[in-house]
């Protein structure tokens, strides 16, 4: 008897290359970028998450990487600097930026832009979400903005971005983070979140433009470049509006965790797996309500869960518990 299938298996990629706690790793995108992101730090893995906050099309996501590579800071005087409804924003920034002053966000973006760049020399691995290929250009002076952030639709252009664009914009930033550090990758990602505000039949020349743009930069860059179908594992595995949130277009926590799975399959050898299940179980003792939080027995379960820490670090000294720790000494001094 022949097994029953009740979902259309998307296929995952094997045997490309492993990522480990040890390494730096930088996620750039949409907000799927974010989920994924928010599940390897709570892992402790060494990354930078969007650096300028979510970003969606793919020349603000280069932009964004061009940026982190070379450092340059952000001025006063910088065009993408604007003010609105009482904030000043950037158009390359997401609005969680946005502050009452010029020195304020100036301030705020440079330091996170900073503290990127850095990281940038080490990294080995570029998570890069697409998340559409409409692009809005600024009418004033016609570069691409990562975020409107609500001004007048009258001040930008929407655009289709086409396939030769994107590809060669990448290849671009490819050969910069090359020749920065030769060991650098790309992981690149389609988001599975759809773009309704773009109208159904859009958001799939969208998706479609984005699919192809990839395929054409892996042809390029056939050593360097690799792709996780997290848009078709939604699609296609879980067909279903019970794998949606309340607004029927984000994944919902449940989805989220079965990309997640896939993820680790494709991309933890068991070492890793290993060490997230150890910091998994770190996590949730700390998460632990005890019914008396002053008894000997739950001190006796603090101290062993900073023991068990203690023991982590010492195997891996890369892993940051700082908070972790702080937290169990504060219940110990209850």
């Amino acid at each position: 008897i022949e097994k029953m299938l009740f979902t259309t298996p998307a296929g995952l990629p094997t045997n490309e290359f492993a990522i480990g706690h040890r390494e730096q790793i930088m996620l750039v995108g949409s907000c799927f970028a974010s989920n994924i992101g928010n599940k390897l730090k709570e892992r402790k893995f060494r990354l930078e998450l969007n650096p300028f906050g979510v970003q969606y099309n793919p020349l603000s996501i280069a932009e964004v990487l061009k940026r982190v590579a070379t450092g340059e800071p952000f001025k006063e005087s910088s065009p993408e600097l604007l003010f609105h409804n009482g904030m000043w924003h950037s158009c390359m920034h997401h609005s969680d930026f946005s502050r009452e002053s010029k020195e304020e966000i100036v301030n705020c973006i440079n330091s996170r832009l900073s503290t990127a760049h850095d990281a940038s020399f080490e990294c080995s691995t570029v998570i890069v979400t697409f998340g559409t290929a409409y692009a809005y250009y600024r009418n004033s002076d016609n570069p691409v903005a990562g975020n409107c952030h609500k001004l007048p639709g009258n001040m930008f252009t929407r655009k289709l971005l086409d396939i030769d664009t994107i590809t060669e914009t990448f290849s671009r930033i490819i050969e910069l983070y090359k020749s920065r550090n030769s060991r650098t990758r790309f992981l690149f990602t389609v988001s599975p979140i759809r773009h309704l505000r773009d109208g159904a039949h859009d958001n799939q020349k969208s998706k479609a433009t984005l699919i192809l743009a990839i395929e054409r930069i892996m042809q390029l860059y056939p050593d360097d470049t690799f792709y996780f179908p997290a848009y078709e594992i939604v699609l296609d595995e879980l067909r279903d509006y019970r794998f949606y949130a309340e607004d029927m277009l984000h994944p919902s926590a449940t989805a989220i965790e079965y990309i997640w799975e896939c993820f680790g399959k494709c991309y933890f050898n068991s070492k890793t797996e290993e060490t997230n299940k150890e910091i998994e179980e770190i996590a949730r003792a700390l998460g632990h309500r005890p019914f008396n939080a002053s008894s000997d027995s739950y001190k006796k379960f603090i101290s062993g869960t900073l023991r068990r820490i203690a023991e982590l670090e010492e195997k891996m000294p890369y892993l940051d518990f700082e908070k972790e720790k702080e937290q169990c000494n504060t219940l110990l001094k209850r």
